[in-house]
């Protein structure tokens, strides 16, 4: 190949999307969870999907990072569609993300530190050295030098997500998923993770996918937002642009209103044709 189509080829893997998400479908008996949900995100760029409970938000996460396999559409990540990939195959892809689960989801048995390492010493072969200095690295970059030694339990919820986002960049990954990570924290440490998060992704070039209904959290790091609601795309924007909608479902969430189309007054019937998508 020529230097010049090589180029060519470089700058069409930069501009194309580095995750797509293409009429995704999901069913779970009779109802649709996911339907026909379709997106692009640019690299670099942070993505926030955002919605109500039961929306469908985390199970669409879970399927971008392969945990679940829909019953219809196509998912991207880095130029490779992963919904028929096989297990060693998708190994290849999952180690270039890292993910921050809701719950922290940190083993209690053992150091801040040798949480922070799982990832280095499942998937690679650095001596113990290495992976320590590799470790002082990430929890000084969240903040936590000298928490090493700790246990989670005696570290504070925020100071556990910090570990858990530690964790997630410990191989400094092209990507980055999150599933509420800011479920639980005051306002104050939810501006901290907010901030973090902003700052790895812009340090570490890291694209980013963010679930949450955190109104404060999607203004403070969303490039980019896809509104869903029953298992549909509402809105794709901007803040701005959300801020801006008259869609009157848009409008009731992002201000939090009780009353409008988003109804929490249901009786056992309707609740039960709301679960079957009726």
């Amino acid at each position: 190949m020529s230097n010049a189509s090589q180029a060519n080829e470089s700058a069409a893997s930069k501009d194309s999307p580095h995750i797509e998400v293409k009429n995704l479908v999901r069913a779970f008996d009779d109802r649709r969870v996911l339907d026909g949900i379709s997106f692009k995100v640019k690299r670099g760029e942070t993505l926030v999907i955002l919605g109500g409970s039961g929306c469908g938000k985390s199970t669409l996460l879970r399927h971008i990072i392969g945990s679940l396999k829909p019953d219809s559409g196509e998912i991207w990540l880095m130029g490779k569609e992963i919904t028929k990939m096989g297990d060693d195959e998708f190994s290849e892809v999952r180690k270039k993300f890292g993910m921050l689960f809701q719950g922290s989801a940190l083993l209690n048995s053992i150091t801040v530190g040798e949480n922070v390492s799982l990832p280095l010493q499942e998937h690679t072969t650095l001596s113990p050295d290495i992976v320590e200095i590799m470790v002082k690295m990430k929890t000084s970059m969240v903040g936590l030098s000298g928490f090493e030694n700790l246990m989670p339990s005696q570290i504070s919820g925020g100071m556990k997500k910090r570990v858990a986002l530690a964790r997630a960049i410990a191989m400094d990954p092209e990507m980055l998923f999150c599933d509420e990570p800011t479920a639980g924290l005051d306002p104050v440490m939810t501006a901290v993770v907010d901030v973090l998060i902003n700052d790895l992704c812009k340090k570490l070039g890291m694209t980013a996918v963010v679930v949450t209904h955190d109104m404060a959290s999607v203004y403070r790091i969303a490039d980019h937002i896809v509104m869903l609601h029953k298992g549909k795309v509402i809105f794709e924007g901007t803040s701005d642009q959300i801020k801006a909608s008259k869609d009157p479902i848009v409008v009731q969430f992002i201000n939090g209103e009780a009353d409008g189309p988003i109804s929490f007054k249901q009786t056992g019937d309707d609740y039960l044709k709301t679960l079957l998508g009726e």
